[in-house]
Formats: structure tokens, C-alpha cells, sequence
């Protein structure tokens, strides 16, 4: 019989307050889906979001702060799924290939759903957070 993999202490903590952080994250791909198969592409994006948002609770930011980048990485991952879904071409591409396509210094996509200039503006600093750590450390992400 095969032995049960032993999580480090540390991943056990960090698992814990990303799920205090994001108590629905494993809903995100079915909550982003438009058709039953976005949901697979969903769970790759979800898998690259989640680095990141153990880095953001890493770095001391208000509860406010941490639930900005929170709510604006789902709307990332909806934007992605979206993009996906009119192109399906794009469903052949690997999801970190996808994300630096939709991420730059700049910020990210255009939100679709004609949010305000100042929720535009909240998402694109989260979106150029997201990008600067991707490029950074690109191995950080599975």
C-alpha cells in the first residue's frame, strides 16, 4: 500500500486562509461557464489564480484591499471563459499562454459587462498586480 502524501504545516496554514479568503473558490469554473465544457479551461485558470492569491494574502492588505483583488480575479477568470467561448480557437491554447495574451502592464481585458470607469480602473490595477507577478515568477504557477 501506497503512503498518503503529508502536506507541510505551512500548506495546511495557507490552504486554510485561502479558504477563509475564498470560501467559494472551487465554485469559480462553474460559476464562469457559458457551456459545460468551459469548465475544464475554468479549473486551469483557477489553478493559475491560486499562487497569487496566497502571494495577496501574504503581503498584510485590509480585508477591503484583498477582497477588491479577489472579486476582480472572478471577473478575470469570466472575462477569460468569455474570450474563450467567442474564439474557440482559443480553447487549444495552454491557459498561461491565454493569460499573458489578456494581461499587460497595462491592466486587463475591457470588462463586457460596461462596468463604471472606476471599477475599470480596480480591475486593471489588480490585472496589472496578476501580470507583474506572473512575469516574475512564471514557475510559480502550475
Amino acid at each position: 500500500m501506497g503512503k498518503a502524501a503529508v502536506k507541510e504545516p505551512g500548506a495546511i496554514v495557507a490552504e486554510r486562509a485561502l479558504a477563509a479568503y475564498c470560501p467559494d473558490l472551487a465554485d469559480w469554473p462553474a460559476s464562469w461557464r457559458i457551456e459545460e465544457r468551459d469548465v475544464a479551461p475554468g479549473q486551469q485558470i483557477l489553478e493559475c489564480f491560486k499562487p497569487f492569491l496566497l502571494h495577496l494574502l501574504s503581503l498584510g492588505l485590509s480585508k477591503k484591499t484583498l477582497h477588491k483583488h479577489r472579486d476582480n480575479l472572478w471577473l478575470l477568470g469570466g472575462e477569460m471563459i468569455g474570450t474563450i467561448s467567442n474564439t474557440p480557437r482559443l480553447r487549444k491554447r495552454p491557459i498561461e499562454e491565454l493569460l499573458f495574451s489578456v494581461l499587460d502592464e497595462e491592466g486587463g481585458p475591457l470588462l463586457s459587462h460596461h462596468e463604471s470607469e472606476q471599477e475599470q480602473r480596480a480591475f486593471d490595477s489588480t490585472c496589472r498586480k496578476f501580470f507583474r507577478f506572473l512575469h516574475n515568477g512564471k514557475d510559480q504557477i502550475a
